[in-house]
């Protein structure tokens, strides 16, 4: 082989290796207050269950900005703002409180031909829900803005990776080609009216009244949807609790500090050609949060229905990435 060819060999592996999954290792420190509560005391609507501070040396642990639990046990993937899954076990204490991300592992998405998405206009990923088939989880559906678009990963023992596989979504939101576009992906569950239908909220596209374009993708529940618009915040996240109400996560920023609302849509109310607006079940500012972007429903290993808020640190050394953990005061 000549010297060329060789080098050429080399350089092929290298970046063969480079876009494997990485193993991580990943520092939690607990988070025990929450406003002016401790863990298990209810705030607003809620009830805190504690949280933890994420920290890593291997800098591409950040940009967190969407949250699934694809299996039963305490699996987590994240998807992040530059293209990556972060997938490991979230861990718990016999209190049932969260310490821990173990396992962690990141790779690169990649596109329908199986190759590393090849730029950061195509990277920005900003939401993720789990696909279920027969009761089982065989896939992540990913939403990302800038170049807008939808698209399934398969799961393999509770990761997802390989090719991607394009969803349809409207003209309209593929023609969006900013950062304020799809922010949130979410499925309904089987309680749901709307079963296996699968909502889309945009950021800042506005639909006649001024209200947030949205869209639901479905065999019988195909359409237009809007959420109200709220002054300072926009909708970042949504998830479905199991009984078929929506939750939808709002951020933004005041005064030069993030602020958080969290608010539950009625199962009846998602529907086509409806304008949802969600009861507030929890808000924040200031140092209990951060920039807050993923969530996620799933249920706790004492069998408590929990709800997973995380943030997007952008990686920025000022910001931090926080897993907190509610239940709802019922």
């Amino acid at each position: 082989m000549s010297r060329r060819l060789a080098a050429i060999a080399v350089a092929v592996l290298a970046g063969s290796l480079s876009v494997r999954a990485a193993e991580v290792s990943v520092n939690a420190a607990p988070v025990t207050q929450f406003r002016d509560v401790g863990v298990d005391q209810q705030v607003d609507k809620m009830i805190f269950r504690g949280g933890m501070t994420l920290t890593s040396p291997d800098d591409t642990l950040g940009g967190l900005s969407g949250l699934a639990m694809p299996g039963p046990g305490q699996e987590a993937v994240f998807v992040t703002d530059r293209g990556h899954f972060v997938s490991g076990q979230l861990a718990y204490d016999d209190a049932g409180r969260l310490f821990g991300f173990i396992g962690v592992s990141i790779e690169p998405m990649r596109n329908s031909q199986g190759e590393v998405l090849p730029r950061q206009f195509t990277r920005d990923a900003e939401s993720v829900d789990t696909v279920y088939r027969n009761g089982q989880p065989v896939a992540v559906r990913v939403g990302f803005e800038n170049l807008t678009r939808v698209a399934d990963f398969a799961l393999v023992d509770g990761r997802p990776g390989g090719p991607a596989r394009e969803v349809a979504i409207p003209d309209w939101l593929s023609a969006l080609r900013t950062n304020r576009s799809l922010e949130a992906v979410c499925i309904a569950p089987p309680a749901s009216p709307i079963a296996g239908s699968t909502l889309l909220l945009t950021e800042e596209a506005w639909d006649e009244a001024g209200n947030h374009r949205g869209w639901l993708l479905g065999q019988r529940d195909k359409g237009p949807i809007s959420y109200r618009r709220t002054p300072v915040v926009n909708p970042t996240e949504c998830a479905f609790l199991p009984n078929g109400d929506l939750l939808v996560l709002e951020r933004g920023v005041s005064m030069l500090a993030f602020v958080m609302n969290l608010r539950r849509v009625p199962a009846a109310d998602v529907r086509p050609g409806t304008t949802m607006e969600g009861e507030l079940l929890l808000s924040a500012t200031g140092g209990s949060i951060d920039n807050m972007e993923a969530m996620a429903v799933h249920t706790a290993p004492n069998g408590e229905t929990r709800i997973l808020i995380g943030s997007d640190n952008n990686f920025n050394d000022w910001q931090r990435t926080l897993l907190l953990e509610f239940a709802l005061a019922e």
